[in-house]
């Protein structure tokens, strides 16, 4: 496996989603042996953000986007899919990422056997239900602690400035001319809409 930099301590996440959203961009997910550079990302606010889940308040799905930062906050989407976000802002005050995309840097042969329908490496990760099955995220890390153990995000081994584009985020209905989603400008792995 690639070398990578320091795990990102809870301080990291205990800030405002936004500035978290862009902050994760060249960051990296590590999962067993499998590994991504974070290329896209969504941020959820919570309160008047519709298109959060926590704007419902606390149920016992969305607990875990209310309790401490740097935690993961793993959902079932239309019946197939599921989506990984990482929690922000202090611990009672809703927030979470939506990890959109991921850059394939580790593990690709066990992401082309997770992901046999994907064609060439960049489309192994290239949106929020492909990651999940590339990096083999299920449910069971919902709530898992970021910070430590198999599910983390890594400084890379080399941190360099990212080109950050801005756009609304897709595939909501809700709040959907928010400029909340953050990718890397010109990143082949970036899903849906480029810049």
């Amino acid at each position: 496996m690639p070398r990578f930099g320091p795990i990102l301590r809870r301080s990291f996440y205990n800030r405002p989603t936004i500035e978290v959203a862009r902050a994760l961009l060249g960051k990296v997910v590590v999962h067993g042996p499998a590994a991504g550079i974070i290329v896209e990302t969504e941020a959820y606010l919570g309160g008047d953000d519709l298109a959060a889940h926590s704007a419902r308040g606390i149920t016992d799905r969305t607990r875990v986007i209310f309790g401490p930062p740097g935690h993961a906050y793993v959902y079932f989407v239309y019946g197939m899919y599921e989506c990984l976000n990482l929690v922000c802002e202090p611990e009672g005050q809703p927030g979470c990422v939506l990890i959109r995309a991921l850059e394939p840097v580790a593990g690709i042969e066990i992401m082309r056997r997770r992901r046999p329908a994907a064609r060439k490496p960049e489309d192994l990760a290239s949106g929020p239900g492909k990651l999940t099955l590339a990096l083999g995220i299920t449910r069971l890390q919902n709530d898992a602690d970021v910070t430590r153990g198999s599910l983390v995000v890594r400084e890379p081994a080399e941190p360099h400035a990212v080109d950050i584009a801005v756009s609304p985020r897709i595939g909501i209905t809700q709040c959907a001319d928010l400029p909340l989603r953050f990718f890397i400008r010109g990143n082949r792995s970036v899903s849906g809409k480029r810049i």
